[in-house]
């Protein structure tokens, strides 16, 4: 089969699309939290947390420069964002600081000045704001924006000529600095609706290639892929002509629930309320797009929030370690409890699965099949979750 390295110079087809749009945000967090961003139609997504500790803060990312999608479907770098204008509608619920407090939602925007020194200004959405805290409309107008607490005694007017990324932080109600466990794990839910971007530059151009539908299958993993939207994903799959069957790794650390124990934080039994609302999505997508999925679990587990108990031992005693980077373990057959938790994730994969059509379980590969129509297993290539690539590469945490 011929085939080249394509780059972004590649593209022959392409189209537009308006600055934010909501497919391409991304969120990203420190461990322990968790959080996902999933699309709720073509000008609104949903942003779920779950925050452990005091100082937890989630990233809600818009990037000038696209650093996800395929080369051929990638969106036009573009860091010049006078002209435009941002609006949405606000909607946020359970435990996150709000709008107008002390340490509430800012909008970081990372740039350079008018004279090329690089620059972070700090824009308070709440000066921005029309409504209540928990829900408001927002309006950015990039050509007079400025960042400071209090307007416009501490104004400091951006420049929007030369942004690199702009993040929205999202910290717990009881958010304080100090790296101390929350009494327990609390979630918080925050909706942007109604996003418009308006005025000259608020249009961006973006790779539209349609590869035939060819051999080949895709693996990707939740570890890989948690920060970005589902229809982000299932777009690139598709329109790179991958079809009928997605090999699915659900992972090793972005999809426990977790709970702090006095000692260190570990897995409780669950999934996360964020990797959850995820996986409904990508699957009732992909059953859209004609895919069957194949959601594989393996017996590997991130070795911080792994119990000591549940752990493969070798004859001196010493525990299973993969060798990445950070350290996963593996999970011993022989642990009730360890094999309690890995077959209870698949029954809630299963779950989350449902309304995304008929799925079957594997057991003895320990993987959930969710599609678009029943086949028989011989057909599916071998299931063995830790020949799947889906690995955790942990990005620097950047927004804390």
């Amino acid at each position: 089969m011929g085939h080249w390295l394509a780059s972004a110079a590649d593209q022959q087809r392409k189209d537009w699309i308006k600055r934010f749009d909501a497919r391409f945000w991304t969120v990203d967090f420190p461990r322990p939290m968790l959080a996902s961003v999933v699309t709720s139609g073509p000008r609104g997504f949903r942003v779920e947390c779950v925050f452990h500790k005091k100082n937890d803060l989630a990233g809600l990312i818009w990037e000038s420069a696209d650093r996800y999608d395929h080369p051929l479907l990638g969106y036009a770098t573009s860091r010049d964002y006078r002209g435009s204008t941002l609006s949405f509608r606000w909607q946020s619920s359970g435990s996150l600081k709000p709008l107008d407090a002390v340490n509430g939602p800012v909008l970081t925007i990372e740039g350079r000045d008018a004279g090329g020194v690089a620059k972070s200004w700090y824009v308070r959405l709440w000066n921005y704001a029309v409504g209540t805290p928990a829900d408001c409309r927002i309006v950015l107008d990039f050509d007079a924006l400025s960042g400071g607490f209090l307007l416009p005694g501490e104004a400091d007017p951006v420049w929007a000529a030369d942004i690199d990324r702009m993040f929205v932080s999202l910290v717990p109600a009881a958010f304080d600095k100090t790296d101390v466990p929350l009494p327990g794990a609390v979630a918080a839910t925050l909706e942007l609706s109604e996003i418009a971007c308006d005025g000259a530059g608020s249009t961006i151009r973006i790779g539209d290639a349609f590869v035939p539908p060819h051999g080949l299958r895709i693996a990707n993993g939740y570890d890989d892929c948690y920060n970005l939207t589902p229809a982000r994903l299932l777009r690139g799959m598709v329109q790179t002509g991958y079809a009928d069957v997605i090999d699915h790794y659900v992972g090793m650390s972005h999809f426990p629930a977790l709970a702090w124990d006095g000692a260190a934080f570990t897995v409780v039994g669950g999934i996360a309320t964020p990797a959850a609302a995820w996986h409904a999505d990508f699957l009732g997508r992909a059953k859209a797009s004609g895919f069957e999925v194949i959601q594989s679990l393996s017996y590997e587990l991130l070795d911080q929030y792994c119990p000591e108990g549940w752990k493969q031992r070798d004859a001196d005693g010493y525990p299973a370690a993969t060798g990445y980077t950070p350290q996963s373990t593996l999970l011993s057959p022989s642990s009730p409890t360890g094999m309690g938790w890995v077959n209870g994730g698949r029954g809630r994969l299963c779950t989350a699965g449902a309304g995304s059509g008929p799925a079957r379980t594997l057991p003895d590969r320990r993987a959930v099949v969710v599609g678009r129509r029943e086949q028989p297993a011989v057909r599916l290539r071998r299931l063995d979750a830790r020949d799947v690539r889906g690995r955790d590469r942990p990005r620097a945490a950047r927004d804390s």
